[in-house]
């Protein structure tokens, strides 16, 4: 009887490199969409983030139609007799010190504000993300130079330092840049980004050594595409929750600059600068003061509410959503 022979069953094919790269890539983008779907979906149970978030949009649509909203020009004297001016006897919100509507004063003012806020965070990302993923990542002598010099602009009040910048800032060919506004971008910008550095090292620290950073290293991809593609993607949520935590603050160092005289320069419109003008007349015409320090309040109290709705719903230990 003839034997039965079996040809050895072949070996299993694994997959190849590129096809498994791929299905690695498609599972961090799902995971990626699930992380800010489900962050999206517990902010949108927080009550007072969605209303600061309809506040700042608000605002933001104000601001950007402007000239459409306000009845007149933030310079035009309209109410030349009628200074220092109450609600209803010149116009909605009265007359200023040179009789210009305060109405139109107001909206034009959130341009500035809001402005300040979002142009001074990206100068803090530039500055403050790149030398705190340095720090965290590299460690060594690049880390202790990096967190020295941190310290050192940490020790300085930052509203005296902001204050000193723009002094010196302002007797620069670049104090008549976008009405003063470029001074103040850049004198607050350079004294904000220590707390983004040191989150961002913090951040980077406790991820470097990750499974997927070391097979990153493994296959020979380079250091920069490591932090570009693997360790800043995974840092991102608490930095997008600091900058929108510095944004008020920003908004206040502008009022504050406005307010002694350094900031931005007349005629463009600040609410810092109005309170300032109205100070005079606080006796006899409250509203004066009264309106942009509300305003500046509101929108403060609506980026605040708004970050710590971000920060419960991107925290992915605080399932508080449920």
């Amino acid at each position: 009887m003839a034997s039965d022979t079996r040809l050895p069953s072949a070996a299993p094919v694994a997959p190849s490199t590129g096809r498994a790269t791929v299905m690695e890539s498609l599972a961090e983008q799902q995971q990626s969409r699930s992380l800010w779907t489900d962050a999206w979906r517990r902010l949108r149970k927080n009550k007072l983030a969605v209303a600061g978030l309809m506040v700042i949009v608000g605002l933001t649509l104000i601001a950007i139609f402007a000239p459409l909203i306000a009845p007149y020009s933030y310079r035009e004297v309209v109410y030349s007799g009628k200074t220092n001016a109450g609600p209803g006897e010149a116009g909605l919100m009265g007359a200023d010190n040179l009789g210009r509507d305060v109405f139109s004063r107001l909206i034009y003012g959130a341009r500035v504000s809001l402005a300040v806020g979002l142009v001074v965070q990206m100068v803090v990302l530039l500055i403050g993300v790149p030398l705190g993923a340095l720090a965290g990542y590299f460690g060594g002598w690049v880390d202790t130079v990096v967190s020295r010099f941190t310290d050192i602009m940490f020790a300085f009040p930052d509203l005296l330092l902001i204050i000193l910048l723009s002094a010196a800032l302002r007797e620069s060919p670049i104090k008549q840049w976008l009405g003063g506004l470029f001074v103040i971008f850049i004198a607050v910008g350079l004294t904000r980004w220590v707390s983004d550095a040191r989150l961002t090292r913090g951040q980077i620290l406790s991820l470097r050594n990750s499974e997927y950073v070391e097979a990153a290293r493994a296959i020979g991809a380079s250091s920069g595409s490591i932090m570009r593609k693997h360790l800043l993607p995974n840092a991102l949520s608490p930095i997008i929750v600091s900058v929108t935590f510095g944004i008020p603050g920003a908004i206040f160092a502008e009022a504050a600059l406005s307010y002694i005289g350094i900031g931005v320069i007349p005629p463009t419109p600040s609410w810092g600068a109005m309170i300032n003008e109205g100070q005079q007349a606080i006796f006899f015409a409250p509203t004066q003061v009264l309106f942009p320090g509300l305003a500046i309040a509101v929108t403060m109290l609506s980026f605040t509410f708004l970050g710590d709705g971000l920060r419960d719903a991107l925290d992915p230990r605080g399932k508080r959503g449920g």
